[in-house]
């Protein structure tokens, strides 16, 4: 396993332009230009409730809706985590975290094991953020799990307001997501597995 756990990708379609570098081990240090505000806002939540350093930007088609970038950045950013993270030796593998936002309180459980699965279960009553279109909240993770390699669980305990219930998935997503990357001591470098491997097969 390498010391350095860092990642630069770089994404180019006819709908988008991304790049994306992250380092697993930072401070929370983030740099994030996507062109839809609420979507900075909560990127910024998952490098400050992380500890993910994280540098994005993005160039879409907005003028059309937030959809493509939207998708585009949960791609490239699972493809970040999946690289930086290599082979996972010696990784927790398993995250969770329960966060509250007034009135909300969001469940969040992953498991870094190279099988990608999302059970999204947020019921919210508006269908706008601002601008920011609600069912993104979703594309992003679905988009996230299928490049990254993950089984996330996300799971509403209680929450009415939309903003409430997205802010606080994101913050507990971030921290579950620390919990599984960060390094186990007692694993020596092993794989967390005991088939011997987690890796993320490639495209």
């Amino acid at each position: 396993m390498s010391d350095i756990r860092q990642a630069e990708i770089q994404r180019k379609t006819n709908e988008t332009e991304i790049s994306v570098f992250l380092n697993v081990d930072g401070t929370g240090i983030s740099d994030i230009n996507t062109g839809v505000p609420f979507l900075d806002h909560m990127l910024h939540q998952i490098s400050s409730h992380g500890l993910f350093d994280l540098k994005i930007k993005a160039i879409g088609d907005l003028e059309i809706d937030d959809h493509h970038t939207n998708e585009d950045i949960g791609i490239a950013l699972g493809k970040a985590f999946a690289k930086s993270l290599g082979d996972r030796k010696g990784i927790n593998r398993f995250g969770h975290f329960l966060a509250p936002l007034d009135e909300a309180l969001i469940q969040v459980t992953l498991d870094c094991s190279g099988r990608p699965h999302l059970s999204y279960n947020l019921q919210m009553q508006s269908s706008r953020i601002g601008t920011y279109d609600t069912e993104l909240v979703r594309e992003f993770f679905i988009a996230f799990v299928n490049s990254s390699g993950i089984t996330l669980h996300i799971n509403q305990i209680q929450g009415v307001n939309a903003h409430h219930i997205v802010e606080a998935s994101f913050k507990a997503f971030s921290r579950a997501m620390r919990m599984a990357t960060e390094i186990d001591q007692r694993r020596s470098g092993s794989v967390p597995s005991s088939k011997g491997m987690l890796e993320r097969e490639e495209d």
